[in-house]
């Protein structure tokens, strides 16, 4: 199996980490312990998760590991929109955050749909 960061999902899941926390940075103090940190939370959950997964060895848990990371990416998405509807976010801000979240999204249902398509479920990974 190839190095996780090596995978461009993992790499864009660092981008959209450094996104998020400039994005956050201007949120309002009393959100520190709210969204601030449920969005850094989400966010390094994704490439966290895609790590994790990798380490573990077989094809089955890696690609439960990359559904847990489409599950984060999801709950950022959600959150992104409820910080845009706080006006914590600008439109255009959210806008940029959102579309690397989509493409994030995307390219985590192909890796899942690779790694369920594997007949022996411990054999190496894409």
């Amino acid at each position: 199996m190839q190095d996780v960061k090596e995978l461009r999902v993992w790499q864009i899941g660092i981008e959209l980490c450094r996104a998020v926390y400039r994005a956050t940075s201007a949120f309002p103090r009393a959100e520190l312990y709210g969204l601030t940190s449920q969005m850094r939370r989400a966010a390094i959950a994704i490439p966290s998760n895609l790590a994790e997964g990798r380490a573990r060895g077989s094809r089955k848990d890696y690609r439960q590991f990359v559904i847990i990371a489409r599950g984060s990416a999801c709950e950022l998405e959600t959150q992104v929109i409820i910080a845009r509807e706080l006006s914590f976010l600008s439109a255009s801000d959210a806008e940029e955050v959102l579309a690397v979240v989509a493409e994030v999204i995307r390219m985590l249902n192909g890796l899942a749909r690779a790694l369920g398509e594997a007949p022996d479920e411990s054999a190496a990974a894409p």
